[in-house]
């Protein structure tokens, strides 16, 4: 009787909880261990997300662009940036404020003042220049053959024709945001492909040099030292005045592409050089050397797999490099020329201090070249980080 009569003063037990946390946390692969320290690095999570938002604005830059890039006027020559107004009289309506044209009397140079009266009426998803989707200056057959004309923008004058010039415009009338956006396809294209070359060779070559050794690995390394004590910048211009300047664009394009290429693979072939004079020691190479594995498929299952995640931080930080020797090869007029459109071949048009004077915002393309530089080393430093994932 007294079994029936449990005081209600003694705390009962709690039912133990089971969970899958523990069990998905011991068969972690390595690539999850990364990605739980990657998102712990914040700075790089806004620079993947930067990064992410600005080649989705490259791949889409006709509908990002409110203009076409080789659209003037020459009514608007040297226009400073317009001010966007969101709201009017209370209501979300954004607009800008038309310019009214002055010549100085002392200068004879035009001058533009706020016309308040005149009120130009912007929108989403207006209708403007038209456009096709692919990479502009890059005639690739089978894209334009699939490639759909429209003239939708994203974002623009709700009338077709109306000045709106969020970054003013070029001594051509052309504008500097649509120019900026259609530059961005160029400049961060050559730094994936310069990379993926780059890493191609490194690759091979730190391979052959780490895993082979004696004769190969010396003429290996002296070529890497060579090209290493070599200042990049007369190395780029004695390179690229090998591009004849009567070259297609194309041809141009991934001419200077190549020229990156066979300077920046260096980096990557000492890293997995390194690599593999570590890795061939290990006792599960010798054991599969011992069971007769082909070195082929010992370095591509078994030594590669065990560093990839060196090897992509490696590359991401290399991409910034590529962007910039791009920018300086075409700012200094060897690299890629009109009319192809890079910020390097933009930045051109600031060479003198003249030009600044009258028309900072010409610089405009030099921001966006640090802000990329900037994002990519913060992502690359998250990911190197994120590759050992044991390191606190």
């Amino acid at each position: 009787m007294t079994d029936n009569l449990m005081p209600s003063s003694v705390p009962q037990a709690a039912p133990v909880e089971t969970t899958d946390a523990e069990p998905s946390i011991v068969v972690a692969s390595q690539w999850q261990l990364m990605w739980w320290k990657f998102r712990k690095h914040r700075m790089a999570m806004i620079s993947l997300i930067v990064i992410s938002v600005m080649y989705i604005v490259a791949l889409g830059a006709g509908f990002f662009a409110p203009q076409s890039v080789d659209t003037y006027s020459r009514r608007y020559t040297q226009a400073p940036p317009m001010q966007i107004h969101w709201f009017d009289n209370g209501v979300f309506a954004p607009f800008v404020y038309a310019y009214k044209q002055e010549t100085d009397p002392r200068t004879y140079a035009r001058v533009y003042t706020i016309d308040e009266e005149h009120k130009i009426p912007l929108g989403f998803f207006v209708r403007g220049d038209e456009y096709q989707i692919g990479l502009h200056g890059v005639p690739i057959s089978p894209i334009n053959q699939l490639a759909i004309t429209t003239d939708i923008h994203f974002f623009g004058a709700i009338t077709p024709g109306d000045p709106f010039y969020l970054f003013g415009t070029d001594d051509v009338g052309r504008d500097g945001f649509s120019r900026l956006i259609y530059a961005s396809q160029v400049s961060l294209s050559v730094g994936l492909v310069g990379v993926f070359l780059s890493l191609i060779l490194g690759i091979v070559l730190g391979a052959l040099s780490g895993l082979l050794g004696g004769i190969i690995d010396n003429i290996i390394q002296r070529i890497i030292e060579i090209l290493r004590s070599i200042p990049n910048i007369p190395l780029w211009m004695a390179l690229a005045t090998a591009v004849p300047p009567r070259w297609d664009p194309v041809y141009v394009y991934f001419g200077i592409t190549i020229i990156l290429s066979f300077i920046g693979w260096t980096d990557m072939a000492r890293v997995v050089r390194g690599k593999f004079l570590a890795l061939r020691k290990e006792d599960f190479i010798v054991a599969a050397e011992l069971d007769g594995v082909p070195r082929r498929r010992i370095i591509l299952r078994h030594m590669i797999p065990s560093f990839l995640s060196h090897i992509i931080a490696s590359a991401t930080l290399a991409i910034p490099g590529m962007i910039l020797a791009e920018t300086a090869l075409s700012f200094l007029g060897l690299g890629l020329r009109p009319p192809i459109v890079s910020w390097g071949v933009m930045l051109q048009d600031a060479m003198n201090i003249a030009t600044i004077n009258n028309m900072p915002w010409l610089l405009i393309p030099g921001a966006a070249v640090v802000i990329t530089v900037l994002t990519f080393n913060f992502l690359g430093d998250g990911l190197r980080d994120a590759a050992d994932p044991y390191h606190v």
